[in-house]
């Protein structure tokens, strides 16, 4: 017999299968999604890799064929369809297959089990007394104690009944060796769910929307019908309620659920909820979990011991093998976009799971995504819509205040006057205040702060990116100016980014405002292990009057003396070089307001912007998402952007300059004289936002076409190229999809 394997280097290069063969002793022991240790290369270094296929005939000479050496003992067994799923991956996203099976594998070795004994009586209750009598007379006071003990108990604790009982490990053996008592060993699973979460059951009577909603899709699930769903709701609206109805349905058939959420920041809240609601049957994964714990819940997820895994983006990998629903909440959050390769994004890679599943998919959230959006109104999504907030509660007020008259008239504090005025006034009433800064530290585009005027490409309707040699640059087109250093519109020299973090807000608050308990939550303040969850225990314990953090703070939080919430600058995100950036913003906004004024107390939200009439802010103060949504699309038609369009990135990087410029010019001429008069458009190559890390260089290519399937391609042939040419042996090659 003989195994294709992936082995474990991520090197394009090697992005193949080799093949080894399976020695006699082997052969029950290694199958499809095996790990195993193998000689490779001419000094035969053990190296690990995947089974990806078994054969009964060879595909090379057999005397050159190596040996495997043995099974990795310590791996956690592949699925078979996880390897499908990494095949699929690779080809939808680009990556290595070592890459994609590393992704969809995140649990990789197997962890020594937590143990428990117990110590179990076995004599019959008539034997057991003459036991006990005959060791009263012999005076073995430590014998007739846990005798006696287990007289009552029948199963006691190992524990206990050496630190309570103070019986020795001697004396349990002797009793055991005698066959009057058995000790028991038992795998106890880490179960990072801890019991504090309470268990009242929560359940809610859900109001004419939300029950239209949950009904349509039990109705479709009933009936065998497999969809995508865009639950489209106001924040405030139940969303979570809507969830967990469906969820109840489809594990009522035996079925098993995954739970996306798009930060661990999350998790606390979300976890209460659904606890209180499905008790033992809910696990959580996360990054912050001890290898252990991650184990455990995997254990726990193929031996059917859990209905329901919440998590990240990471979680949509558990290998439930009865799935019946994935649920992606907040579903256009940017953390569902890997960052790393592949760079898959969990709505698509979620749907692609359902297909092979039987399962259906759930999208929700008060700003869907552009994409969603865009994929319901043309059908290829079923929408269901909630347009009021559950229990009666009422949206809060929206007032956008212009920074450009502050300046004008004084004021350069952070703080607005209206703002200042509110947070005063809340602080007096004991009431809760949530700051949100809408970018952290630095963000990479240059404004006039006296008229608003942005820098932008002439040719892309992007902002530039400031880079510190004094250039700015489109990273779509490449094209570049040097910096201004006064406004060419109003003749300003308050041109520049903002500079401001959490950090220095925090700052300015405990100045202006001593009296103020204030908690910071950002990158740095929730870097421990239940960082996120202190701080937002203490925030909901009313030990602060203000929260003050990035969009951590804004996601799906719901705290009912929070009555005001301040943007301390929407324009931080709004000219990001990204043709995103007016969506973003949009969304940002709009779920930062809706953490205000959610049960009985009326709620209020300052947006403090320099460009308080772009049509994003205007739709976010009056959380119109369709008016936003028609004049965002006709935007993205008009410039071919995503979803009309799709996008391709290569990003290309070396530590080695010259030749990173030698290739990058190679590729623009191959890919003019091979893909010319295509369904695609290349331009570029450009320097990367951030050019140079850690002394390695970047630079993008930047490729557009209807089709998405011309740029699969157009990925295909480049990796091709690319294992064609010694040139590129010292070059990285990244993909990276709209």
């Amino acid at each position: 017999m003989y195994a294709d394997i992936i082995v474990d280097i991520s090197q394009d290069k090697l992005d193949k299968t080799f093949q080894y063969h399976i020695p006699s002793e082997l052969e029950d022991k290694v199958s499809v999604g095996t790990r195993v240790l193998a000689p490779f290369g001419k000094g035969n270094r053990l190296i690990s890799g995947y089974v990806i296929d078994i054969k009964e005939e060879s595909s090379f000479d057999k005397d050159r064929i190596k040996d495997i050496q043995s099974v990795d003992s310590n791996s956690f067994p592949a699925i078979e369809r996880m390897i499908k799923l990494a095949f699929w991956m690779k080809h939808e996203f680009g990556s290595t297959m070592n890459q994609a099976l590393k992704t969809v594998l995140p649990v990789k070795d197997k962890v020594k089990a937590v143990s428990r004994k117990r110590i179990v009586l076995k004599a019959d209750e008539d034997s057991l007394n003459q036991i006990i009598e005959k060791n009263v007379k012999s005076n073995a006071v430590a014998r007739v104690r846990l005798l006696q003990a287990l007289k009552d108990e029948n199963t006691i604790d190992y524990e206990i009944v050496k630190t309570k009982l103070n019986i020795s490990s001697q004396t349990v053996k002797s009793l055991e060796n005698s066959g009057i008592i058995e000790v028991l060993e038992d795998n106890i699973y880490r179960n990072p769910v801890s019991s504090r979460h309470g268990e009242a059951d929560y359940r809610f009577e859900l109001n004419p929307s939300q029950k239209s909603a949950v009904d349509t899709f039990i109705r479709d699930y009933d009936e065998g019908k497999r969809k995508t769903y865009l639950l489209y709701g106001v924040t405030g609206s139940g969303k979570t309620l809507c969830y967990m109805d469906m969820i109840e349905h489809v594990i009522s058939q035996g079925k098993q659920v995954i739970m996306l959420i798009p930060e661990i920041a999350l998790t606390f809240q979300t976890v209460q909820r659904f606890y209180r609601r499905f008790g033992d049957s809910v696990s959580i994964l996360n990054s912050r979990m001890s290898k252990g714990e991650r184990y455990d819940q995997f254990c726990r997820a193929i031996n059917g011991d859990i209905s329901i895994i919440i998590g990240p983006r990471s979680a949509l990998f558990t290998p439930f093998l009865n799935l019946g629903l994935i649920v992606i909440d907040e579903e256009h959050e940017g953390s569902y976009k890997s960052e790393r390769s592949p760079r898959y994004h969990a709505r698509e890679t979620a749907v692609h799971i359902a297909e092979t599943m039987n399962a259906s998919v759930v999208l929700g959230s008060a700003t869907p995504s552009v994409e969603s959006f865009y994929r319901a109104s043309k059908g290829e999504y079923t929408l269901l819509k909630l347009s009021e907030r559950a229990a009666g509660a009422s949206l809060p007020a929206v007032y956008t205040v212009d920074l450009r008259e502050e300046l004008k008239s004084g004021n350069r504090s952070i703080f607005s006057r209206k703002l200042r005025s509110l947070m005063e006034d809340r602080l007096s009433k004991r009431q809760q205040v949530m700051l949100f800064l809408n970018k952290r530290g630095y963000a990479g585009f240059i404004s006039c702060r006296s008229c608003g005027h942005v820098f932008k490409c002439p040719h892309c309707d992007i902002s530039l990116t400031y880079h510190r040699d004094g250039r700015l640059v489109c990273h779509y087109c490449g094209y570049e100016e040097t910096a201004p250093k006064v406004c060419p519109k109003c003749g300003s020299k308050y041109v520049s980014g903002f500079r401001a973090g959490t950090q220095q807000i925090e700052e300015m608050i405990n100045r202006e405002f001593p009296s103020a308990e204030v908690l910071r939550m950002d990158m740095d303040t929730t870097s421990g292990k239940e960082g996120h969850e202190k701080i937002l225990s203490r925030f909901a314990n009313h030990e602060a009057d203000i929260l003050v953090g990035t969009q951590m703070i804004v996601k799906g939080h719901d705290f009912p003396d929070v009555t005001l919430v301040g943007v301390l600058a929407a324009d931080m995100s709004l000219y990001g070089s990204d043709y995103r950036a007016a969506e973003r913003t949009f969304q940002l906004l709009v779920q930062a307001s809706g953490r205000a004024g959610r049960a009985e107390k009326s709620g209020e939200v300052v947006i403090q912007s320099y460009t308080p009439e772009h049509y994003s802010i205007v739709a976010a103060a009056a959380n119109d998402y369709e008016g936003f949504y028609e004049e965002e699309i006709s935007y993205r038609k008009l410039l071919g952007y995503p979803p009309v369009n799709n996008m391709l990135q290569v990003m290309f990087s070396s530590d080695d300059r010259q030749r990173l410029e030698e290739t990058c010019n190679d590729i623009k001429i191959w890919c003019t004289g091979s893909w010319t008069g295509n369904s695609i458009s290349v331009a570029g190559p450009v320097p990367a936002q951030v050019y140079k890390v850690k002394d390695v260089y970047s630079q993008i290519l930047c490729v557009r076409s209807a089709d998405y399937k011309s740029l699969t391609e157009f990925k295909d042939s480049v990796e091709m190229y690319i294992r064609s040419k010694d040139m590129y042996s010292n070059i990285l090659v990244q993909y990276d999809f709209n």
